[in-house]
């Protein structure tokens, strides 16, 4: 699964990066997406919108078997 993830997230970096930030999958764990916003995403008071408008839509959207994407420090 965590190989998956990976794909959908490389799917999404491009995105990420044109805007200065980038995105690093830590971990999935029981139908959780654990990630780690950085550059720009890290301090960026819109991450949390880009986590759950970009990134959880699309994971979901792409592997329905995931409830949430989380980030952690």
């Amino acid at each position: 699964m965590k190989e998956q993830v990976q794909a959908v997230i490389d799917k999404i970096r491009p995105s990420l990066q044109a805007d200065g930030g980038d995105v690093e999958l830590v971990d999935v764990e029981d139908g959780v997406v654990k990630v780690r916003l950085q550059g720009a995403c890290a301090g960026c008071p819109m991450s949390q919108m880009t986590l759950k408008n970009g990134i959880e839509r699309l994971v979901k959207k792409e592997l329905p078997d995931i409830k949430s994407v989380e980030s952690v420090q």
